[in-house]
């Protein structure tokens, strides 16, 4: 797959994304390539976010989280994720080393417990902290960790997107497949639906307000996903991007979990 992702890059450079792709599975994987090539070079980013969790009456509750990440050269990038509030969850860290091949590696500090606990790659598709998202959604979505195949063009708000399908290549993973639109102009996600192990049509994300930053980077403002078989949702409101902060993998090791405050 690194080979096949070298190529397709190097085409790129000479050659218009349509005359590349000479069939839909080969379209596809040039448009994720692309993708991937615009976003590379953030080095480091620290954000904030609040997640507010509905029911299925459309009851909520609201947490606050601290997000840091950091671009690893020749591999996915690393995530650190703490709860700021409320009570019960404060201090609680989230740690996701994301890989080109599955499966990711991810830590979740229980502050009440005081220990480190490691996800297992069997169990990526539980929930997160009882959100929408899942431990598997919170990886960078290397290209690697999919095969691809262009289906159509459609407008996502009236912007035209590529839609995309992809199939996970992890075998313990929660989806058998993804249908991703696109941005044609950003190359960025705005909608992505998710489909279980039996096809069945489980969630939908969908991103909303994005924002360049550095004069190259997009970011949204907004990120929800519905979940359509238990009616509950999820809503991530980011704010206070920032870039080039000087984090190091020091920030990121297992240690960093029980430091986060």
């Amino acid at each position: 797959m690194k080979r096949l992702v070298a190529t397709v890059s190097i085409v790129l450079l000479f050659h218009p994304l349509v005359a590349l792709a000479e069939t839909p599975e080969e379209r596809g994987l040039a448009i994720a390539v692309e993708a991937d090539q615009r976003d590379n070079g953030w080095v480091d980013s620290t954000a904030e976010l609040t997640m507010i969790l509905r029911n299925r009456h459309g009851q909520e509750s609201t947490r606050t989280i601290r997000s840091k990440s950091l671009e690893v050269e020749n591999d996915g990038d690393k995530r650190l994720s703490i709860f700021d509030n409320p009570r019960d969850v404060k201090g609680t860290a989230m740690l996701t080393f994301s890989h080109k091949l599955p499966p990711d590696d991810q830590w979740l500090y229980l502050p009440a417990l005081k220990r480190v606990k490691r996800i297992s790659s069997r169990n990526k598709s539980g929930s997160f902290m009882g959100s929408e998202f899942s431990f598997e959604d919170l990886g960078s979505q290397e290209v690697e960790q999919y095969t691809y195949k262009y289906l159509r063009d459609e407008e996502v708000d009236g912007r035209p997107c590529f839609v995309i399908e992809r199939y996970p290549v992890d075998k313990y993973s929660g989806y058998k497949r993804q249908v991703v639109w696109i941005d044609q102009e950003r190359y960025q996600p705005l909608k992505v639906e998710y489909y279980d192990r039996k096809n069945a049509h489980l969630k939908t994300l969908t991103s909303r307000g994005y924002h360049q930053y550095l004069g190259r980077y997009w970011r949204p403002d907004e990120m929800e996903m519905v979940n359509h078989q238990n009616h509950k949702s999820t809503l991530l409101k980011w704010k206070n991007y920032r870039f080039h902060i000087g984090l190091t993998k020091r920030d990121f090791d297992r240690n960093s979990l029980k430091r986060a405050r």
